[in-house]
């Protein structure tokens, strides 16, 4: 069941992190990070890794992001 709450919110955050690419709305990724990172942690509860891997992938486009406009843009 923890598995299936981190999915949910992994797919959830990537939805919003493909809309963080549009110019200007870097910013959103500092929302992002943190609802990944929750996902993160239901996941890593969670007896199978699938909702854990797809949050890491979520974190880790949301701060390439973030540096790639300097933490803002």
């Amino acid at each position: 069941m923890l598995n299936i709450g981190s999915l949910v919110i992994g797919v959830i955050a990537l939805i919003l992190a493909v809309f963080a690419f549009i110019p200007f709305l870097g910013w959103a990724n500092w929302v992002i990070i943190p609802f990944a990172v929750v996902g993160l942690a239901l996941g890593a509860m969670s007896d199978r890794t699938s909702g854990r891997n797809l949050n890491i992938v979520v974190i880790v486009i949301g701060v390439i992001r973030l540096m790639l406009g300097g933490g803002i843009i």
